[in-house]
């Protein structure tokens, strides 16, 4: 009877152990840009295991803005990724990109003025008649336009600089420009950096001068989801985790970015988690909820990204853009 058992028992552990072990989903997630404290949450749900505990296994693609993102999901190179909604809306209205946004990330947008604390500036309107710095690259230029009509000042009477975004902090900081255009998930460092030159920066965020919109968003590529419809829900779920966790635990969640990305400083990664988790987390996350796209500002944010790019309003109809059925149950 001994025997028997024992050979049962030899036989169940081969054929456990010669059994296939279910391998993970692999992902590739794309960036709009290159990482930093404002990506945090991705970088969370890979070294934090949030992924992998969801039988994820995910790897990261940078990226140069949000449409080479979009191009390379709508090509299939990457699965998944991070994109300024308003940059998708554009492409879907003029070029119907197979790509879809199943999650909002910022509820509101980055894009602002920083200027020197008792300068020239003091609110949106005083632009006029002054030399503002911007990126060339950056998605605010497409909304300045707006911004300024909005304050009553025609474009033509702000003077307007391109410069390389490293240049711009410098040139606010010795008085070389007015005012610079810049991101809010930048705020500790341009404050950093007037620090050291004795200087308080202030900075003047343009949805509270009345451009209320989405901005960043999780975007996926349609084959994506139609291909591997439960892959993508147990990645918007991750995801989703991760964002809360760098909200509870916003210093571990730097740690996370550097453990990952060594070269970059754990001050100005934590900095930027900081600086980021008011665009998540704000009066309509408390209304809407995390993630959310609620019908109305959706309808605003399209009316907003068509009137800045001069895009007949009637060519997309802004809830084709978004699929909520991808968002894990509350």
């Amino acid at each position: 009877m001994t025997l028997r058992k024992l050979a049962f028992g030899l036989l169940a552990s081969f054929a456990f152990a010669s059994s296939p072990v279910l391998a993970a989903d692999k992902v590739t997630f794309q960036l709009d840009w290159l990482p930093g404290g404002d990506k945090a949450p991705i970088y969370v749900c890979i070294h934090h295991g949030f992924c992998s505990e969801a039988g994820l296994d995910v790897s990261i693609a940078s990226g140069r803005g949000s449409t080479d993102a979009i191009s390379r999901l709508a090509a299939g190179s990457s699965d998944i990724g991070v994109s300024d909604i308003g940059a998708l809306m554009a492409a879907r209205a003029n070029e119907n990109v197979k790509v879809t946004a199943v999650l909002s990330i910022f509820n509101k947008g980055p894009h602002a003025f920083y200027v020197v604390k008792g300068g020239k500036i003091a609110s949106v309107k005083d632009v006029k008649g002054k030399t503002i710095a911007t990126s060339p690259f950056t998605s605010s230029n497409v909304y300045l336009p707006l911004v300024l009509k909005d304050a009553g000042i025609d474009p033509s009477e702000v003077k307007l600089i391109k410069a390389d975004p490293g240049a711009l902090g410098p040139m606010l900081m010795t008085g070389n420009a007015d005012g610079i255009i810049a991101w809010m998930t930048d705020f500790t460092r341009y404050t950093n950096q007037g620090k050291q030159a004795g200087k308080d920066i202030v900075a003047l965020p343009w949805s509270a001068a009345g451009l209320e919109l989405y901005s960043a968003s999780l975007i996926a590529s349609d084959s994506f989801l139609e291909s591997r419809p439960d892959v993508a829900k147990r990645f918007v779920a991750a995801y989703k985790k991760s964002v809360e966790y760098t909200k509870a635990h916003p210093k571990e969640a730097s740690a996370d970015v550097t453990a990952m990305v060594k070269e970059l400083g754990a001050e100005d990664v934590e900095g930027s988690v900081n600086d980021t988790l008011p665009l998540i987390y704000n009066d309509v996350t408390a209304k809407d909820g995390l993630g959310v796209f609620e019908p109305d500002r959706l309808k605003e944010t399209w009316r907003r990204v068509s009137a800045a790019q001069g895009i007949d309003p009637a060519k997309l109809d802004p809830e084709k853009v978004v699929n909520r059925s991808f968002m894990p149950k509350e």
